[in-house]
């Protein structure tokens, strides 16, 4: 059985990573590089790197700054964004792009995953697709979550899988920086249909919600975003949090967290003094993915 993946999703915006809040707030984060590198080392499984103002904007893909990401890491990059063709989906990956993720472009043209299918093989074709909540039924929506779509979530990446999509990145409008945990409804009926993994993302506090993704959802992966950026070392603690919770993760880094007990909100639990104070002065390697 594959192992449950924890993946991060750098939103780019004017070049460099951004905090999203509900698709319309984005506070700045810093190089998209150092991000990156950081992740990598903290036990990250993918990162995910989404310019958004690409598309939007009328510009290709910035080949650059995803050939710069991609030296600083050792996990698949999944780059989105701007991409339109087969030309620039074969620049990414010579630049270092392990997938690629298209939107508007899948929505625009839905015959445009088939052809990257055929080319690159449905294992690097993520299709991304922003759900919004409306009038009591779930909606995709197209421009970054600006302009209603009137396709159904569910329709939508049964469609995708059929034209040869290898995983959906499914992410909720509704639950971007809330920080109060997926959209487990939403996940689920989409998990329960398609054959093809569902990356969920869209609202992740605290490592119990992507507990509940996992055992609730089934979900083949967790994105976050925000939920990354501010805590040091929160793959390791989310994974070892999933693993004494029974969900069956990558684990292997020096910094893993054995035998630790987590507080009410799933953080790390402080650790008995004379713990502390045994391995003041121990000597501690440094951390090697």
């Amino acid at each position: 059985m594959l192992k449950k993946r924890l993946v991060a999703s750098l939103t780019i915006k004017n070049g460099i990573v951004v905090q999203s809040l509900g698709f319309n707030k984005y506070l700045p984060v810093g190089s998209a590089s150092v991000a990156a590198e950081a992740l990598n080392r903290w036990g990250i499984d993918e990162i995910i790197l989404l310019d958004i103002d690409a598309t939007s904007q009328g510009k290709k893909p910035n080949f650059d700054l995803v050939t710069a990401v991609s030296k600083k890491i050792f996990v698949p990059l999944t780059v989105g964004g701007g991409i339109k063709n087969l030309d620039d989906v074969k620049k990414l990956v010579h630049g270092g792009a392990d997938k690629i993720s298209i939107n508007q472009a899948a929505l625009t043209r839905p015959e445009i995953i088939k052809e990257l299918a055929a080319v690159f093989g449905s294992q690097c074709v993520v299709v991304s697709m922003d759900i919004k909540a409306k009038d009591g039924h779930y909606e995709v929506y197209a421009a970054g979550g600006k302009n209603p779509t009137g396709l159904d979530p569910l329709a939508w990446a049964k469609r995708a899988e059929a034209l040869g999509a290898g995983e959906i990145l499914l992410n909720s409008i509704d639950r971007d920086g809330s920080k109060i945990g997926y959209d487990l409804k939403l996940i689920k009926m989409l998990t329960d249909v398609l054959s093809i993994p569902v990356i969920a993302c869209g609202g992740a506090g605290q490592p119990q919600h992507f507990l509940e993704v996992f055992n609730y959802c089934h979900a083949a992966a967790a994105a976050a975003g925000n939920f990354f950026h501010f805590t040091e070392h929160s793959p390791i603690i989310v994974k070892s949090f999933l693993i004494k919770n029974g969900v069956d993760v990558r684990l292997d880094t020096y910094a893993n967290y054995p035998n630790v007990d987590f507080d009410e909100t799933g953080r790390l639990a402080k650790r008995p003094d004379e713990y502390l104070e045994k391995i003041r002065f121990e000597y501690q390697p440094e951390e090697i993915i």
